[in-house]
């Protein structure tokens, strides 16, 4: 394999969501090692997803700063669409700039689908898809007017993936395909302004899993070199998910056949009736897996 130059992010200045902790944490000691400053943003929710505590990341701030790292504790809320653009104006106004975006904050709540009542669903549906557009909303003017920046969303594979959802994860799993959604439109919708925009699909022992501390195995810092990449500048194509876990990575990207023209050709199975539909259903109907080496 070809040798590649180290990827710096000296000069740049970023925000990372659920940084109090695993991912968010490890996300963002890595950038400030590779010289970004990182500005760490952590309500303090507990593992529910509910209340708030400044000084956790507070604390956290200060182990890192401890260690020569150049990062900074925010705390406000980003469950509104005031918060979101007020968390990133601070930044803006402090720094002039802000080079990456990653949304990391998230919780996880079972639900069997006849409990799920609207307060949870909303609030479930608020942290994973719109507060992602909200921030992104408060980023844009200035990565356009500077000609760029990157701008990473996490979904799940929960989500993505049917054989592995869990049962009672309806709401959970509705937030993170429309998060994915989200990056599919920003994706396109950034190019031109070279804001790149994707998506990561996390796994790692955190606080989720009810692991405090250091996790025996799946650590959150064999994610975040993958996540760090997607933050880069050396990152150009959008619309990806990447898929980490156990410092191993899959991007995938979800593309219709060649020479489709939708939507009126599809270059599929014709059916006239429902009957037809139910005898052809084993060719309409086939998994694609994918291929790895």
């Amino acid at each position: 394999m070809k040798p590649i130059s180290r990827i710096s992010f000296e000069g740049q200045v970023g925000l990372v969501t659920g940084a109090a902790g695993g991912l968010g944490l490890a996300y963002s000691r890595l950038l400030a090692q590779r010289g970004a400053h990182v500005v760490m943003h952590d309500v303090g929710a507990g593992t529910d997803g509910r209340g708030a505590d400044p000084q956790r990341i507070l604390r956290s701030v200060e182990v890192l700063q401890g260690q020569g790292l150049p990062v900074q504790a925010a705390s406000g809320p980003i469950d509104h669409r005031a918060g979101c653009h007020a968390l990133v104006q601070d930044l803006l106004q402090q720094h002039g700039r802000i080079d990456f975006l990653i949304h990391n904050a998230g919780w996880v709540g079972y639900q069997l689908l006849e409990a799920i009542e609207d307060e949870a669903l909303e609030q479930m549906l608020c942290l994973a898809a719109k507060t992602p557009l909200w921030l992104a909303q408060a980023a844009w003017p200035a990565m356009r007017e500077a000609g760029g920046g990157r701008i990473v969303i996490t979904t799940s594979d929960r989500a993505l993936y049917p054989q592995y959802v869990q049962r009672g994860l309806s709401a959970y799993a509705m937030g993170k395909l429309a998060a994915l959604g989200l990056v599919n439109v920003l994706a396109l919708e950034g190019a031109e302004h070279g804001i790149v925009v994707n998506a990561v699909s996390p796994v790692a022992k955190t606080r989720m899993w009810g692991v405090e501390g250091e996790p025996d195995e799946l650590h959150p810092d064999a994610v975040a070199h993958g996540v760090a990449y997607l933050a880069s500048q050396r990152c150009l194509q959008g619309g990806w998910v990447l898929r980490a876990s156990n410092g191993q990575f899959h991007a995938l990207r979800v593309q219709d056949a060649e020479h489709v023209a939708y939507p009126r050709d599809l270059r599929a199975v014709s059916a006239d009736s429902i009957e037809s539909v139910a005898l052809q259903w084993p060719a309409i109907a086939r998994a694609s897996v994918d291929v790895r080496s």
